[in-house]
């Protein structure tokens, strides 16, 4: 189970010179590090109460299943629509990886370019959110892959 947004937020400092910039600095790593050596316990006690009632329990693993089903979908519906287009390249790994990320292979100036070009947002490594792909825009998303492999 993962609780997500439990630390949020941004806090910027604006210090008149590099010194102050250090002191400020230390002082945030030292609450910075209290805090992750003594985390809320918040989080844990909501998994607690699903997971502890059998009831929510059920709830929380029949939305899992489906949520599971639809990262599975997407992956099938984005290696089919990039393998369509005629895309270079073997895309097996799209549906051989699990979970809600996908390492696509795309190369760092490859994956900018779907970035600033087709928006489609990924990490410099090629990692895109599968949970971000949709029926609405996986072709999109494979139009953009292909354009990418063709000319970067």
């Amino acid at each position: 189970m993962g609780l997500y947004g439990e630390r949020t937020g941004c806090l910027h400092f604006v210090c008149a010179d590099k010194g102050a910039a250090q002191r400020v600095l230390s002082q945030v790593k030292i609450i910075v590090r209290t805090n992750y050596s003594s985390p809320p316990k918040h989080g844990a006690r909501i998994a607690a109460a699903i997971l502890n009632d059998a009831g929510l329990r059920q709830q929380w693993l029949d939305e899992l299943v489906v949520v599971c089903a639809r990262m599975n979908e997407m992956r099938v519906a984005l290696r089919a629509s990039i393998e369509a287009k005629g895309v270079k390249g073997d895309w097996s790994h799209i549906t051989t990886q699990i979970g809600m990320f996908s390492f696509t292979g795309l190369t760092v100036k490859q994956s900018e370019a779907m970035v600033k070009k087709h928006s489609v947002y990924m990490t410099k490594n090629g990692r895109v959110s599968v949970c971000g792909i949709t029926t609405k825009n996986v072709d999109h998303v494979a139009e953009s892959i292909k354009d990418v492999v063709n000319n970067f």
